[in-house]
């Protein structure tokens, strides 16, 4: 009943509640440092390399209190919406959107996996899981984004499952 509560508008979608967080991630994988400073072409590719980057990043993070685990899945499916849109914006239409969606999920899987064990490793991890991953401008190494990423990482993880929620994640 819930769903069709929804469909019919007279029950708030659960995820929205979630959105604040959802733009906080975009502001941040839109900041200039990430372009000008680490090397990721600012270039549609590129910003989804980092839209998908901090997601993961904060993922990882929601991961670790139970209390998150429900918002993260709302998370991701703003991700996946916002992602649809994106997909129709630039003319890609049913036919098709079911495999772009399909490989954009998997490389956010992908994403999210590999920063998960480079976060528990090392830098080298890191900066292996970014060759692997992202694209960055021909010559330029990972070392600059790494370390970036780090911080953004070590951030998240003094901010307690409230501030993480109310997308108090400080630049």
């Amino acid at each position: 009943m819930s769903f069709l509560s929804r469909l019919f508008g007279t029950e708030p979608d659960p995820k929205e509640a979630f959105r604040p967080l959802w733009q906080r991630i975009v502001e941040l994988a839109r900041e200039p440092e990430w372009y000008r400073d680490c090397g990721v072409p600012d270039t549609v590719d590129g910003r989804y390399d980092m839209i998908t980057t901090v997601l993961a990043v904060v993922l990882i993070r929601m991961e670790k209190s139970p209390e998150l685990m429900t918002p993260s899945v709302h998370l991701t499916e703003l991700f996946v919406d916002d992602m649809d849109g994106q997909l129709r914006e630039q003319g890609i239409g049913d036919p098709a959107l079911g495999k772009h969606m399909g490989r954009m999920m998997s490389a956010m899987g992908g994403r999210l996996g590999a920063f998960r064990d480079a976060f528990a490793a090392d830098r080298t991890s890191v900066e292996s899981a970014i060759a692997r991953n992202l694209t960055l401008h021909q010559g330029i190494t990972p070392a600059a984004l790494a370390l970036r990423l780090e911080g953004l990482h070590a951030q998240l993880e003094t901010l307690g499952p409230a501030a993480i929620l109310n997308a108090e994640i400080p630049r």
